[in-house]
């Protein structure tokens, strides 16, 4: 994976995470030349504590994960059979099995680290270069782009990928226009330790003011993510590691004990983006560059993962010239609806789950009993979790 002299490039990605390396990897055996513009370094050491930044991959994401041949390397993986939800203030909760779809588990959570790292060691294998540098300009030209890079080097590619995350410079420079939400709040995230155990279950715990996830990292260890507004996130980032676990254990019903904090604790703000375009001639975004959304339900790199699956799919079963824009177009079509829905659901849980006047309390927790009684309601919900629809 050393850099050349050669600057022409089949494919340009711009963005070394995990997502960024999944499309390499799906692309890497068609005898392409492929780069990878990233100015970190991509492959994060994994220490011994478990890192805070955690994702729930999905039995379809792991199906991607192992066709690249990344699935098998990754350290440290949590899988959880159940997903236990009950709100503060109505009796309702809903829970899922995996026997309600005939699975395994419903998932596995495994840190962002873990997974980053397995696809380096994948991809050192590969002739996918790195050019650890920042892209500073785009230019179109007849059969892709000209790419400045802050290292003075030019480089030129068929197809432009901006896997730059949620603030994508590739998107910006593209001149593509973002539709945002703001929340107005903050995730808090960071790793616990508990007296009981978390039972191979993810647990989620709607409150007056806010929602509780937690996700096994092993039986008595887990990852939080406490999504609150802006004023009660600060309130919490200015408590001390044992308030802020008492606060939590509190806010959970002391189901588990007392929780004890074993991580630096985190906010980022939560901040609903979506790109009115997801391609342009010979450029296409993936993952947060396209969108992204409210970890209300931890789908966030299972949709990037989606958008690798299905733009490597059209890329390589149409016999265009790469970068083609209807080619494109296909995938951009087939991903839209998907994400859009996804967004749009999780505002919309957010938006019933703030809202605590007695009438809607009382149908939130009647559609939730009502959902956890109906198999098939629940089974479509939980398929759509999977990201099987």
């Amino acid at each position: 994976m050393n850099f050349e002299n050669n600057l022409q490039y089949d494919i340009a990605i711009v963005g070394g995470g995990m997502v960024g390396q999944a499309f390499a990897l799906s692309m890497s055996n068609k005898g392409l030349k492929i780069a990878i513009i990233e100015p970190n370094h991509p492959s994060p050491k994994l220490q011994d504590k478990c890192r805070a930044r955690v994702s729930a991959i999905t039995p379809k994401s792991e199906a991607l994960l192992k066709s690249i041949g990344v699935w098998a390397l990754i350290e440290r993986k949590c899988p959880f059979t159940d997903t236990h939800v009950w709100d503060q203030n109505s009796h309702g909760s809903l829970d899922f099995h995996k026997e309600d779809e005939g699975i395994n588990q419903l998932g596995h959570i495994i840190e962002n680290d873990a997974i980053q790292s397995a696809m380096y060691m994948v991809l050192e294998k590969t002739h996918v270069e790195f050019v650890r540098t920042k892209l500073t300009a785009i230019h179109k030209i007849d059969h892709g782009y000209q790419l400045d890079l802050d290292s003075n080097q030019k480089i030129t590619c068929n197809l432009l990928i901006g896997a730059d995350g949620a603030r994508s410079n590739v998107r910006e420079l593209a001149g593509i226009e973002f539709n945002e939400n703001n929340y107005q709040q903050k995730a808090i995230v960071c790793n616990i330790e508990s007296p009981q155990s978390f039972q191979n279950t993810t647990w989620q715990r709607f409150l007056s003011d806010s929602i509780i996830a937690l996700l096994p990292l092993s039986e008595y260890q887990a990852s939080i993510v406490w999504s609150a507004e802006n004023h009660l996130a600060d309130e919490l980032m200015q408590l001390s590691s044992k308030q802020f676990a008492d606060r939590l254990s509190q806010g959970v019903e002391y189901k588990f004990g007392r929780f004890k904090v074993i991580s630096n604790i985190q906010a980022f703000p939560l901040i609903e983006r979506s790109a009115q375009d997801y391609v342009k001639h010979n450029l296409a975004l993936i993952g947060d560059a396209a969108h992204n959304i409210h970890p209300l339900a931890g789908q966030g790199v299972n949709l990037g993962f989606s958008d690798v699956g299905e733009l490597s799919q059209q890329l390589q079963t149409n016999n265009q010239p790469l970068g083609d824009y209807l080619v494109l177009r296909k995938y951009a079509r087939a991903r839209r609806l998907n994400n859009e829905l996804m967004a749009k659901t999780m505002t919309g849980l957010n938006w019933i789950y703030k809202e605590n006047n007695e009438p809607l309390r009382w149908l939130r927790g009647f559609g939730m009993n009502l959902i956890n009684q109906s198999p098939a309601l629940k089974s479509f919900f939980q398929k759509h979790a999977l990201g099987d629809v």
